[in-house]
Order: C-alpha cells, then sequence, then structure tokens
C-alpha cells in the first residue's frame, strides 16, 4: 500500500515527487515509457518565462511568477543547469506595439518587479541584440527570463526523489483505476498497486486517466510544435530569448540559445489528432524559418544540426487544472507552456492540496535536496580530444563532438533510474548530440553500456521499445540546398 501514488513522470510529476519525498510518505512514480522525460518535457523551449506573459489572474500567471523565483535555488541543489539570460518580445508596427504595452501592464499586475521589466526602441534594442531585425521599432525587455536543458532538469528531480526513497517503476503504463473506500487499485501493463491518493500527472493522457474514475470535466487537445536546432556555439549570435508579440495561437516562433550553446528556433503550433505524431516536415519548418528570420534576418541555414517537434497538452478550459478532483484523487492536468516554469510551484500547491485533503504530512529529518551533475565541462583541443579517444581508462573520450567520456555515461546508469537505451544516455550526457548525430560515437556508446551494465551489445536499444522506428524527421542537408536557393 503507497500513501501517495504519481502517473506520469515528466517534469511535473518528477517535481511532485520530489517535494513530496520531503515527507515521511511511501511514494510511488509511474511511467508507461523507458525513462523519466519521454514526453513533453523532453521535447520544448526550455525557457523559464518571464512573470508578464500569463495573463493575470488565472492559475498558469501565479504559479508561473512563483515557479520563476525558485529555479536558482533549485539548480543549486540539483545541478541540472540553468541561466538567466533575459528575453525581448519584439514589435514591428502600431498593432504590436499596442500589445506590448498590455504585456507590461499584465507583467505588473501578476508581481513582476519594475527592475526586471521595461519596454524599449530601437536604438537600445539594436544596441542589446545587434543581431535583430533593422525593422524593430519597440520591444519589452524581461530580465527575469531564464534558460535551462528541461529532460536535464527532470531528470536531475527524478534522480533525487529515487535518492529521497520515492520508488520509479518505469513501463507501467496505467490501464485502468479501481476505487475503494479508502484506497484505489491502479492496474498497470505490469502489475496493480494499491494507493491511498493519486496524483494525474499524465500529460497528454491526463484525460484518460481522469476518466477512468469517471471523471470527464476536460479533455485535453494534442498541440504538436516543431524546432530546429543548430550547431552548438552558434546560440552566440544572440544573447537573450528573442520571442515575437504574442497572438491567439500562443507565443509565436521563438529564436534562443539554448543552455548548451546550440541556437534554437521554434516552435509551430498545430492541432493535431494523434497524441504520438513527433514528425517533422518540409513547409513547417519552411514556416518557422520565414517567421524567425523576422527577429534575426540573418540566420545560417548551414549550421542546421537537426529537427525535432514535441506535443503539448493543451487543456480545454484554457488554464491550469490542478485540483482535487474526487475524494483522494488530485487532477494536475494541461501543463501547457509555462509549465516547465510553472513545475516546481505546481509541486508546492499539490502539497496544499494534500494537506487540505486530511494527509498527514510529517518532514523527514534526513532529506537530502542535493544531486550532483552528470557532465563534466571540459575545454579540450581537437589533438587533445583525439589523443583521448582510444586511451585505456575512463577518462577516455566517447564522443568527440560533445566531449563525453566513460566516466559520464558510466555515472548515468548508476543514477537509480534503470536505463539502457542510447537515447537515456544522451539525454543525461549529451552523446549523439554534436555535429555527426552519433555516426562516429554510436558503436562506442553502445559498447560502454553493455559492458556496464554486464549484457550484450545487442541487447543495447538506440530507442525506447516501443518507439520503433525514427520518427520522420527532414534531412538537414535540405537545409543547405535551401539556403543557396534562399529559401523559396
Amino acid at each position: 500500500m503507497y500513501d501517495i501514488t504519481i502517473i506520469g513522470a515528466g517534469v511535473v510529476g518528477c517535481a511532485i515527487a520530489r517535494e513530496l519525498s520531503k515527507y515521511d510518505l511511501k511514494i510511488l512514480l509511474l511511467e508507461k515509457t523507458d525513462d523519466v522525460s519521454n514526453g513533453a518535457s523532453k521535447a520544448n523551449s526550455g525557457i523559464v518565462h518571464g512573470g508578464y506573459a500569463a495573463k493575470h489572474g488565472t492559475l498558469k500567471s501565479k504559479l508561473c511568477f512563483e515557479g520563476n523565483k525558485m529555479y536558482d535555488q533549485l539548480n543549486n541543489e540539483l545541478n541540472f543547469g540553468f541561466k538567466r539570460t533575459g528575453a525581448l518580445v519584439l514589435g514591428f508596427d502600431e498593432e504590436d506595439e499596442k500589445n506590448i504595452n498590455k504585456l507590461y501592464e499584465n507583467g505588473l499586475k501578476n508581481g513582476v518587479d519594475k527592475k526586471d521589466i521595461k519596454i524599449i526602441y530601437k536604438d537600445e534594442i539594436l544596441n542589446l541584440e545587434p543581431n535583430v531585425s533593422k525593422n524593430v521599432k519597440i520591444a519589452l525587455l524581461a530580465n527575469d527570463v531564464g534558460i535551462t536543458s528541461p529532460y536535464e532538469m527532470t531528470i536531475a528531480l527524478a534522480e533525487n526523489a529515487i535518492k529521497n526513497g520515492v520508488e520509479l517503476k518505469l513501463e507501467n503504463e496505467v490501464i485502468n483505476i479501481e476505487e475503494f473506500s479508502d484506497y484505489f487499485n491502479i492496474i498497470t501493463t505490469q502489475n496493480t498497486y494499491k494507493s491511498r491518493y493519486i496524483i494525474n500527472a499524465a500529460g497528454v493522457y491526463s484525460d484518460k486517466i481522469s476518466n477512468m474514475l469517471g471523471i470527464n470535466d476536460f479533455h485535453i487537445i494534442p498541440r504538436k510544435g516543431q524546432y530546429i536546432i543548430f550547431h552548438k556555439g552558434y546560440g552566440k549570435i544572440i544573447n537573450r530569448v528573442i520571442f515575437q508579440t504574442p497572438t491567439n495561437k500562443g507565443k509565436g516562433i521563438l529564436v534562443t540559445p539554448t543552455f548548451h550553446g546550440n541556437l534554437m528556433i521554434g516552435p509551430n503550433a498545430d492541432e493535431i489528432s494523434n497524441k504520438e505524431d513527433v514528425t517533422t516536415d518540409i513547409e513547417t519548418l519552411k514556416y518557422i524559418i520565414k517567421t524567425a528570420k523576422k527577429s534575426v534576418p540573418n540566420i545560417d541555414l548551414r549550421k542546421v544540426l537537426t529537427s525535432f517537434s514535441g506535443i503539448r497538452p493543451t487543456p480545454s478550459t484554457g488554464d491550469f487544472i490542478i485540483k482535487e478532483a474526487k475524494e483522494r484523487f488530485i487532477n494536475v492536468a494541461g501543463i501547457e507552456s509555462p509549465g516547465l516554469t510553472s513545475s516546481p510551484a505546481i509541486a508546492k500547491m499539490v502539497i496544499g492540496i494534500l494537506k487540505n485533503s486530511g494527509l498527514n504530512l510529517t518532514k523527514k529529518n534526513d532529506f537530502d535536496p542535493y544531486r550532483n551533475p552528470i557532465i563534466i565541462p571540459k575545454k579540450l583541443s581537437y589533438k587533445e580530444v583525439n589523443k583521448m579517444l582510444e586511451i585505456n581508462s575512463d577518462e577516455q573520450i566517447i564522443c568527440r563532438c560533445e566531449m563525453v567520456s566513460k566516466k559520464e555515461i558510466i555515472d548515468a546508469l548508476n543514477r537509480g533510474i534503470p536505463i539502457k537505451s542510447i537515447d537515456s544516455v544522451k539525454r543525461r550526457t549529451r552523446v549523439t548530440m554534436g555535429f555527426c548525430q552519433g555516426e562516429f560515437c554510436i558503436p562506442r556508446v553502445k559498447k560502454v553500456i553493455a559492458e556496464t551494465l554486464n549484457i550484450k551489445e545487442d541487447d543495447v536499444p538506440v530507442r525506447e521499445k516501443k518507439s520503433g522506428i525514427l520518427p520522420k524527421k527532414v534531412n538537414l542537408n535540405y537545409f543547405k540546398s535551401i539556403f543557396d536557393n534562399k529559401l523559396q
């Protein structure tokens, strides 16, 4: 019998698990895939949004503002990588100017300090960001915006939760829930678990979980967003996150450095019917490029590395759904943007709901908030890297593009989460994320995983079992050709 079971090991589920691990409780975290962070948490912009964006009076605005303030301490404890870069919301005409003024007023209503938000004009904009369009007229400068690695953050939260006593069960898809007088039977593809409380953090499938208990007051609209990633180091062409003035479809196409120094542009927002469709397509990516170039005209498409997409769990209600939907069953659903930013504050809110529900929460004396980083930054020349490719020690470089050592891969495999796919190791160490996209290092990574886990190399999958073939993606050579044709 568990005190609490959390369904879904994305950033929200893992943030809740970590927050609950501070208390003397028996906690289960269930995930249907072979790793944490396999949904929207691994495929989003990685932006820690400012308090200006979400409409005043909504849960989104409250929790985004509160969550943003928690990131510095959280990163100091968990070492997942976070940097406050600031952001600019660009305006090009009178209509944009009206909307930017509304954003500014909305930010002040949401509690943003005046030192963190102000309206600036063309000369100051170009002084701060020389590579943005010369057609810009006005911008909202938001200093509280930051960037993070969302999947590394999710992994860090999960590792720390496990360290503090949470049990994680992977490859356990919930297929039914039975309700009894003082507990639930949670039936999965692997087992049946008894739990006094359930927290539904199942992302795009949170409506399906809720329906299992007859709660049908919302549904999730899957909304796909596609992105393009550029070479590491190319993120230096801008200093901040560059937004365009938002529309009713969302925050629009952004141009941003990533935490690890790549440039990223996207996403669009298309409602789709298939919650598993993470393909990318030429026409959408052409639209993203054209729109991004409105903000930063001289983006070099020859530096494109890859494309990807993610599915956002857009709620039919228009706001986050965080409430005790029936006794001892809490929905944490419809957590779209700014869900990543809000996740630590959402976890705190869930604690409050549990207290109000009558759960006895006693803090542990031995909670350990710290988690060491996996990635060890290195400043090595190509000559030094080449020398370290075949050395016989744990310092051996396995992935030359990202300078990932054997030691880092072994460390990633021994953190309490039972992983064995190359994709899982990639999210922890950045193997295969460089220029060659794994052509050089995949066999080498496989070998280290097989040796460490004492399994056959043939038993090391590239991706999780259920993923099947790689999702259809656009060949990066296409971008090089359209660069020469000026993107007709």
